[in-house]
């Protein structure tokens, strides 16, 4: 039998030109399967996610502004930084940044990778933007995309003009780039030796960061003794923390009689305290003097033949008052504009005219 007969078929049976359109068909298909299962010769590299935590440190106010969550930094085509939550708090003129990333790299030997390293505590990383660009310190690296934020209340203390304390309301909100970092709840002042100047106690909510199992805020942990630094454009304050976690607790008022006592006074300065003379904060009395005793201060001499010469001085007095003071009692005993009132004590009151600085003789009910 002839291989092609004179029809063209092949063994008499196939014609050549379909046996060769069918072997096409085969071939075109055996390699789209060997395609399918060969090795992929550039495979794509595995990636994960992770979120971590930067201490940008200080950055001036005009920076800060520009810094949002959303914004990307890609560093070598392989790893991407998304901001994912900013905190702002203030430290002196500058405002401290800490900032919550997005981190998508690929991943060797089981470890994420970004910019062709691991993500080790204490690493710097850098945003860049086409607005901004700043570094900072990885502090820690969890699944969360958020900051563990949280408000929390504390209560300060601190001596301000008296133009400022009278500007400090409840309400006041102190706010750094836009954002509110701060709320007064509630403020106490009192008078102090300088007629110019007030005691204040104000309470406040700090927008805290949790960091390393405690709050933080300005950089520093909120415990009590810690400075904080809080500004308006009426007014700065910069308080010792007082308590952690509630109001100022100055205890259910009463009023106590005390006796106050000022040694070497000068003459005219005794005669301008009076009884009646006041003082007053927030609407309120809170000092009165009821009684004004002066004794000329005594010049005690010694002889040369050791005798002992007592004298009036010319001009100095002792100064006896007695006065009602509207205190807070408390489980260690009655306080006066925050402070401990006892036998010993000093006590000062803002009489309008004069301010008077005096010793605690006694206290009674």
């Amino acid at each position: 039998m002839e291989l092609i007969d004179d029809e063209g078929n092949l063994f008499g049976a196939v014609n050549v030109i379909d046996a060769l359109v069918v072997l096409l068909v085969l071939a075109v298909g055996v390699a789209g399967v060997a395609l399918v299962f060969a090795d992929d010769p550039d495979p794509q590299p595995e990636t994960d996610r992770t979120y971590a935590t930067l201490d940008v440190g200080t950055q001036p106010v005009y920076l800060v502004e520009a810094i949002d969550e959303g914004d990307t930094y890609e560093t070598d085509g392989a790893s991407t930084l998304t901001v994912t939550d900013v905190h702002l708090t203030p430290r002196g003129d500058d405002v401290g940044v800490t900032l919550r990333v997005q981190l998508d790299g690929p991943v060797e030997d089981g470890t994420l990778r970004y910019g062709d390293a691991p993500l080790r505590l204490g690493r710097t990383l850098t945003v860049a933007t086409d607005r901004y660009e700043v570094s900072g310190e990885i502090r820690g690296v969890g699944p969360a995309d958020a900051l563990e934020q949280s408000t929390t209340t504390v209560v300060l203390r601190d001596t301000v003009q008296a133009g400022s304390a009278a500007d400090i309301a409840a309400g006041d909100e102190i706010r750094l780039a836009g954002r509110t970092v701060a709320t007064v709840e509630n403020v106490t002042q009192f008078a102090t030796t300088d007629p110019d100047q007030r005691r204040v106690f104000v309470t406040t909510d700090l927008q805290t960061h949790r960091q390393g199992g405690e709050q933080r805020f300005g950089g520093n942990p909120v415990r009590q003794g810690q400075t904080v630094s809080l500004s308006t454009p009426a007014y700065t304050i910069d308080g010792t923390i007082e308590r952690v976690g509630g109001e100022l607790r100055l205890g259910p008022a009463s009023t106590r009689t005390v006796t106050l006592r000022m040694d070497d006074v000068r003459d005219d300065f005794a005669d301008a305290i009076r009884p009646g003379m006041t003082e007053r904060a927030g609407g309120e009395t809170v000092a009165r003097v009821t009684g004004v005793q002066v004794e000329p201060a005594l010049i005690i001499a010694t002889g040369d033949n050791g005798t002992v010469n007592v004298v009036d001085h010319p001009i100095d007095r002792e100064v006896t008052l007695t006065t009602e003071l509207q205190v807070r009692e408390t489980v260690s005993g009655p306080r006066f504009k925050g402070e401990p009132l006892r036998q010993g004590s000093t006590v000062t009151m803002d009489l309008g005219t004069v301010t008077v600085q005096a010793t605690v003789v006694s206290v009674s009910g």
